[in-house]
């Protein structure tokens, strides 16, 4: 069953409508959806996967065979002869771009190349948060305006760029855990090629099918929140796979640490304003302090944790 596929551009002629129905139809029943036609150069996407495929190829995957946690405690498992699975690890290199930290310096054109990408992702996701505003019915920018906590730009807005190398045992570590996203919308470049991506829809594990130039898109935990739970945050996870380095770069506009988070008035019955249906006013920065902890397993305590922190 493929997650839905959304032609963006149709936002801007005679079928916006149904575009926005679409886009309405992937927030609430899937959690993810992807978007082709979303206005950002096939070139540019093109330079994008070259600059990070040198960078990964020159100046970290020796690293990872050589000296990372997960290729050791792999070599290890096997070695004592254990039927078991490694559990705590992610079968994954990574590393985060933002403005305020070192970006890789040996690839030639890295950090050009990145900063117009991310550049371009960022308009992307402040569009994405206007559509969803409209079909909630919020006032327009309440989103972006709950996340930069008031007016201002400083919501954090941070790029994740993970390789998940060739596993010559796929079945005794996972790629990346289950989990779901903390904070808000998250935008993905994943690999064209190889596969890997699942979510779990109606308790079921459903692959994320490579689109070539495709975004995928996926709401994070304060999305669930300001939206009163009409939008969820979903499990996904990333299978290890025996053949072929998966690429995914996975940009995230997420809440400043300081910004206050709780459902929209707007979709919060009068007679039970109090009540939030189970979701708490809470500051993000708190809950970060318990999903950091807590990433790997079910959301809702979090929720009642932040809650109790109050």
């Amino acid at each position: 069953m493929p997650i839905p596929v959304i032609d963006f551009s149709m936002l801007d002629g005679k079928d916006r409508a149904t575009a926005m129905a679409e886009i309405a139809n992937g927030c609430e029943e899937w959690g993810f959806f992807q978007l082709v036609n979303h206005g950002i150069s096939l070139e540019l996407l093109e330079r994008v996967k070259h600059v990070t495929t040198e960078c990964y190829k020159h100046e970290r995957e020796n690293n990872f065979f050589k000296s990372s946690t997960p290729v050791r405690l792999l070599n290890e498992l096997i070695r004592s002869g254990s039927e078991g699975k490694i559990e705590d690890v992610d079968w994954e290199d990574v590393f985060l771009l933002a403005d305020d930290n070192e970006w890789p310096p040996k690839t030639a054109g890295f950090k050009e190349t990145m900063s117009e990408y991310r550049a371009e992702l960022k308009k992307l996701a402040e569009k994405l948060m206007e559509i969803m505003d409209e079909n909630l019915g919020i006032p327009k920018g309440h989103i972006k305006k709950a996340f930069n906590g008031g007016e201002g730009d400083k919501a954090f807005f941070g790029t994740k760029v993970s390789h998940y190398p060739p596993c010559p045992h796929p079945d005794r570590v996972t790629g990346l855990r289950a989990h779901t996203d903390a904070g808000g919308i998250i935008l993905l470049f994943q690999d064209d090629e190889v596969g890997g991506l699942e979510i779990l829809k109606d308790g079921k594990w459903t692959d994320v099918q490579p689109i070539p130039g495709s975004i995928v898109i996926n709401t994070g935990d304060q999305i669930e929140v300001l939206s009163n739970g009409r939008y969820k945050s979903v499990w996904h996870r990333v299978q290890a796979m025996p053949n072929g380095t998966r690429r995914s770069i996975a940009s995230f506009y997420n809440p400043s640490y300081n910004a206050t988070i709780e459902p929209a008035t707007e979709l919060v019955e009068k007679e039970k304003k109090d009540l939030h249906f189970g979701y708490p006013k809470f500051v993000f920065g708190d809950y970060m302090s318990i999903y950091t902890e807590q990433k790997f397993l079910p959301k809702e305590p979090r929720f009642q944790a932040v809650r109790s922190a109050v």
